[in-house]
Parts: structure tokens; C-alpha cells; sequence
């Protein structure tokens, strides 16, 4: 799939005013669900912010988004029941049992998992890609954004579920936004001296204690 240039907000649905926001703030949530959601002046549109950790599944169009350093986000969509979500993991797995979306095989099960339960079927979902990048210089030796890049493309590949899209590696963090009703993805690579607030929020994020979760189109630059 290309990836091409945004050089303006993209279309949207209309803004429905405070009563989604307000709905969505309210809805319940499931443990490592998203819950920071906000309006969005850039895109117009009602967004939520995935952290480290957390995951979030919708079947309309607002802007799940989220800021990756070595993480990784997969972003799923279902091309037939227009259903789709986001995950963002730090590290492929803890060397044992780890039932934390921190990391990579929690985080697919919860989000495919999540899918399902709203109606989406793993034969027709598909996938894109972001993250992974090597934002510490001088720590490329611990190849942890590369380690999360080959863990999901192989999970993903067991899996079955079809990779449309992808950018990762490198060396920029990335600003993230994916639209889970038809599928677009955005990407923006971030300025790579600035990475300092990124790597304090990825380190804050491994040692924090996060609950377990219960049991189509192109990327465009923006």
C-alpha cells in the first residue's frame, strides 16, 4: 500500500457536538481500555489517546490516536463489518506469563479479542503497522523497537490477518491516528532530538502496574 503526503485535515464526519463526547466519556470501561478522550481542533472530530499499555475499539470514525517511540501500535480493521482498533505494547513479552497490555501477545489477544466481541471476524480483518522505531541513540544494541516490529509481523503472519500497511523502524518517533469506521491510518514522524518527554512516558509506563484485561485504505503522512 503507498503511503502519501496529508497536507490538510481530512474529511471527517461531522463533529455530533458534546452528546459523543459525553457518551463516550461515560461508557463504561473495560480494564486497559482507553479512557482519555477529548475534541480533536486539528481533524475536527472527537479522538481518543491510547497510552502504553492500553487498547480501543470502535465502529465509527473517531481518532484513535496515539505517540510511539520503540512501541509498537497495531492497528486492525475489519474491511466488512467496518469495525476497527488500536493496541500500543512496549515489549514483545516478559519472558513468561505477562496478562499486561504492556506487552506485544496480551496486547493482540486483547484487541482481536475486543474485535470480535463487536462483531468483527479474524477471516476479514486487516492490519497496519507503526512504531518500532530506535529513538535512544546509542542503545541500538537492545534492538527493542526492532524486537517489537519482527514479534507483531510474526503474530500477525500465525495469525493470519493480512499486513496492508506498515511503517516502522528508523530512527523518529511517530504521532499516530487511526480512524476505525474506514479504516485510514495517519502517521506524522516526530523530530528525533525531541524524544526525551516520549522515553520518560515509555519508561514511566513498564514500571507502572497496569490492570489485565478481561478474558482499508492507505497511511497518509500528516
Amino acid at each position: 500500500m503507498s503511503i502519501a503526503s496529508l497536507s490538510a485535515a481530512p474529511a471527517a464526519r461531522a463533529p455530533s457536538g458534546p452528546s459523543r463526547l459525553e457518551r463516550l466519556k461515560s461508557a463504561s470501561r473495560r480494564p486497559g481500555e482507553a479512557s482519555f478522550f477529548f475534541y480533536d481542533s486539528h481533524f475536527r472530530n472527537e479522538a481518543v489517546k491510547v497510552l502504553p499499555g492500553e487498547f480501543f475499539v470502535h465502529d465509527e470514525d473517531i481518532l484513535i490516536m496515539t505517540t510511539l517511540g520503540s512501541c509498537i501500535a497495531a492497528c486492525l480493521w475489519d474491511r466488512e463489518k467496518k469495525i476497527g482498533g488500536m493496541n500500543h505494547f512496549m515489549l514483545p513479552d516478559a519472558g513468561g506469563s505477562a496478562d499486561c497490555g504492556r506487552y506485544g501477545s496480551f496486547a493482540m489477544e486483547l484487541l482481536i479479542n475486543e474485535m470480535i466481541k463487536r462483531g468483527a471476524t479474524r477471516s476479514t480483518m486487516e492490519a497496519k503497522v507503526f512504531g518500532g522505531g530506535a529513538v535512544i541513540s546509542g542503545m541500538n544494541s537492545i534492538n527493542v523497537g526492532e524486537r517489537n516490529t519482527t514479534f507483531v509481523m510474526d503474530y500477525l503472519r500465525t495469525e493470519r490477518i493480512t499486513v496492508v500497511s506498515k511503517d516502522v523502524l528508523d530512527i523518529y518517533p511517530r504521532k499516530v491516528c487511526f480512524l476505525p469506521h474506514s479504516g485510514k491510518a495517519m502517521v506524522k514522524k516526530l523530530a528525533s532530538a525531541n524524544t526525551e518527554a516520549l522515553v520518560a512516558q515509555e519508561r514511566a509506563a513498564a514500571t507502572q502496574r497496569v490492570p489485565a484485561g478481561s478474558s482499508g485504505g492507505s497511511v497518509d503522512l500528516f
